[in-house]
């Protein structure tokens, strides 16, 4: 799942002023026929439910994809990006994929896209089948309902592409346009729809737990973690990618922040208005952001597989998380608290999802600049 939208959106936030809910929001309309403002992160619920962020229209939409027609599985795409460009009668420069995610069923692609820059910018869904075939999944013909964020961040004033996506204000990193980050990350547990993002409160980073079916729009959970690299506590900067993992039999998320504190919190945390600390369990480095990640098994061992955009993908063993300790104080030095490796054969990449026991899906940045969709061992 990758979690970001381009600062290519930036104007169409303002053109999306209108849809930003109440704090008392409750669910929105269901029917035919999806509408999005934009289209973001991408989850699954086991029975292949497709749960789509619409971090400009500030909620979340869940899609009934019907039967699909084509062959089970997935296939390698090389130039992903090209062909769906050329699909949307544009070129490659025009099209940003945000998210992919493995159909739990079918094992096929799914591929959210956003074509065009500004307020002409437009949400497209793709899907691609194990014989490699490209597809456009049309809104129109989809089953959905919809849920509102609560206390989503207002939309700033445009704020030029060309220009960083966060500076620095005091002694914390903070997004020039938060309705871009309303929605980071998002996953399904246990009837239940994560989100990170961040909200307009005055801890901006929060979670989200949301009962499916949608009944009504879930409040915030605040949340704060010390950054030893940054030798403070933060506040504002969102959670970028996380997963669902149990930790000495507790339900927890792993998640991982810019300049790139992993940090563990337990499940039961996630109660509106509650303000929770998370346990900053490991540094991984200034000058980065964390972009996906997934847990998986192999030789009897659980690890978490995680890709950064500056610093590769890196494998780090779960066994520790239980026991370390937590990182309360600086930490000086570039790296520090759980162990991990850097895998040397995985470069580029820019999205990843776990596809079966022994393989992971990712979208990695060919040679040619290209967007190669493949599916690559666990290492």
């Amino acid at each position: 799942m990758r979690t970001f939208i381009a600062c290519s959106l930036l104007a169409v936030v303002l053109a999306a002023t209108s849809l930003a809910p109440s704090a008392r929001s409750l669910a929105g309309e269901a029917g035919t026929g999806a509408a999005f403002a934009s289209i973001g992160p991408l989850t699954f619920a086991p029975d292949g439910t497709l749960f789509a962020g619409d971090t400009v229209g500030a909620s979340i939409l869940a899609l009934d994809l019907g039967k699909a027609a084509g062959a089970k599985g997935t296939a390698d795409v090389a130039n992903l990006d090209q062909t769906i460009a050329a699909m949307l009668g544009t070129d490659r420069t025009q099209v940003l994929i945000t998210d992919v995610a493995v159909h739990p069923v079918s094992k096929n692609t799914y591929v959210s896209v956003m074509r065009g820059e500004g307020t002409g910018a437009q949400p497209a869904l793709f899907r691609v089948d194990g014989a490699g075939k490209v597809e456009l999944v049309p809104f129109t013909g989809l089953k959905f309902s919809k849920v509102m964020l609560a206390d989503a961040p207002r939309p700033a004033e445009f704020v030029s592409p060309f220009k960083m996506d966060y500076v620095k204000v005091g002694p914390e990193y903070v997004h020039q346009n938060p309705r871009v980050r309303t929605i980071t990350d998002m996953a399904y547990v246990n009837g239940q729809v994560i989100v990170a993002g961040l909200s307009n409160e005055e801890f901006n980073s929060t979670l989200r737990a949301i009962r499916y079916p949608f009944k009504q729009a879930a409040g915030t959970t605040n949340v704060e973690i010390y950054h030893g690299n940054h030798q403070q506590l933060e506040t504002r900067s969102p959670i970028y990618a996380f997963v669902p993992y149990t930790i000495a039999g507790e339900p927890s998320l792993v998640a991982s922040y810019l300049c790139t504190p992993l940090v563990t919190l337990p499940l039961s945390s996630l109660t509106p208005g509650a303000h929770v600390r998370g346990k900053t369990i490991a540094e991984f480095g200034s000058r980065n952001r964390p972009l996906d990640m997934v847990v998986y098994s192999k030789g009897g061992k659980d690890f978490l597989l995680m890709a950064n955009n500056s610093r590769g993908v890196m494998k780090i063993p779960t066994d520790t998380f239980a026991s370390a300790a937590a990182i309360t104080t600086p930490v000086k030095a570039e790296t520090g608290g759980v162990p991990f490796e850097t895998v040397a054969g995985l470069t580029g990449i820019e999205q990843l999802d776990a596809l079966d026991a022994t393989r992971a899906l990712v979208l990695a940045r060919s040679a040619s600049k290209g967007l190669d969709l493949r599916a690559v061992a666990l290492p």
